[in-house]
C-alpha cells in the first residue's frame, strides 16, 4: 500500500504541471509533505498526513501578523503555525 500511495503522488507530479497545481499555503507543498511522511514513516502516517493537509489547506485559513511582527497562519482547525511553516509567497504578500 505504501508503494501505491508513493506511485499516485509521483503520477500526480508527472501528469499535473506545477503551474496548474493549486498553490499550497504551507512552505512544504502538500504532495511533497505526504510523500516524505509516507517514505519515512509508512503508509498509515502518509494517509494521516494527507487527511491533515487536505482539511487544512483549503479555504478557511488566514494569515496574521502577531504583535512581535511575525507572520502566522491560523488553519481551519484553529491551529496556529509560525512563519517558518507558511509558504514564502504569503509572507511576501503580507509584508
Amino acid at each position: 500500500m505504501k508503494s501505491l500511495l508513493i506511485l499516485l503522488i509521483k503520477m500526480y507530479w508527472m501528469v499535473i504541471p506545477p503551474a496548474k497545481r493549486r498553490k499550497c499555503i504551507f512552505r512544504t507543498s502538500c504532495s511533497k509533505y505526504v510523500y516524505e511522511r509516507t517514505i519515512n514513516d509508512g503508509f498509515i502516517s502518509g494517509l494521516k498526513a494527507f487527511k491533515y493537509r487536505f482539511k487544512n489547506c483549503r479555504s478557511g485559513a488566514y494569515i496574521i501578523e502577531n504583535l512581535s511582527g511575525e507572520i502566522q497562519i491560523i488553519l481551519p482547525n484553529q491551529e496556529v503555525l509560525n512563519e517558518t511553516e507558511v509558504s514564502e509567497r504569503f509572507i511576501k504578500n503580507k509584508k
